[in-house]
């Protein structure tokens, strides 16, 4: 889903004091890899009262498990955490960000852990194509590849910017806006939990991989990383993770 704009990453990241990320040795040294999500996106990453939980949360504890330590969870505002990343406030983050050409200049990305894509969720079937946003007002969440892609769409009238993607649904919801483009399986997810909210699903607007990241060339841990997600993917604990949420398997294919 998520994906901070390629200008303001990079620009972010040369601008920061870089501290030297921790390679796999110190990690493993230490016992523990400090995980860091956004903790406001539901089903991925959310706080079920004081419980962070999520998919993203889960599958990373178990991927964590698989190289033999423990972990310890941060969260912050989306815009902060690839930024935090290069300044070596925590290991890896895992918050629902696609891999781009752009991101992959100013991060490593790990292995994909699900394949989704940018949604049309509006109030009404005849603003359900990418064609039927034309002359109208959208919801994104602010930094998303959301965001960038309906940006891109010739004839949107208006694209606002929200700080989370809860707070653009509600625009949607008191027809603030005409649309939302958000990730499919939020969507999905949301017009389960309250199907009378009068929410539609509509097209899908891009498809992508989603990744977690670590500091650009810390390829140990993401070698590392990679290596005990196969495992918790070929043994069936993403699956089994994946279809508590998701009722589906949304590893990529």
């Amino acid at each position: 889903m998520q994906v901070l704009k390629a200008v303001a990453v990079a620009a972010a990241l040369c601008g920061a004091v870089i501290a030297q990320a921790r390679p796999l040795e110190e990690i493993q040294k230490s016992g523990t890899i400090v995980l860091a999500t956004e903790g406001q996106y539901a089903p991925f990453n959310f706080y079920k009262g004081k419980q962070l939980t999520g998919y993203e949360v889960e599958v990373g504890e178990a991927v964590a498990k698989k190289m033999g330590l423990k972990f310890e969870w941060k969260t912050v505002g989306f815009d902060a955490l690839l930024t935090g990343l290069a300044q070596d406030r925590w290991d890896l983050v895992v918050a629902s960000h696609g891999v781009t050409e752009e991101r992959a200049k100013a991060v490593t990305f790990t292995h994909p852990h699900y394949c989704s894509g940018g949604q049309i969720v509006s109030l009404t079937p005849s603003i359900s194509k990418v064609g039927d946003l034309t002359g109208k007002v959208v919801a994104v969440q602010t930094g998303t590849s959301y965001m960038d892609n309906v940006k891109k769409v010739a004839g949107v009238k208006e694209v606002k910017n929200f700080p989370t993607d809860e707070a653009a649904r509600s625009a949607l919801s008191s027809k603030r806006v005409d649309a939302w483009v958000t990730d499919r399986f939020v969507a999905k997810e949301m017009l389960a939990k309250a199907p009378k909210a009068g929410l539609k699903a509509g097209d899908m607007l891009f498809i992508e991989h989603i990744a977690a990241a670590v500091s650009k060339g810390n390829q140990g841990l993401a070698d590392a990383w990679n290596k005990a997600l196969k495992e918790a993917i070929a043994d069936g604990t993403v699956g089994t993770i994946s279809k508590k949420y998701f009722q589906e398997d949304v590893t990529c294919k």
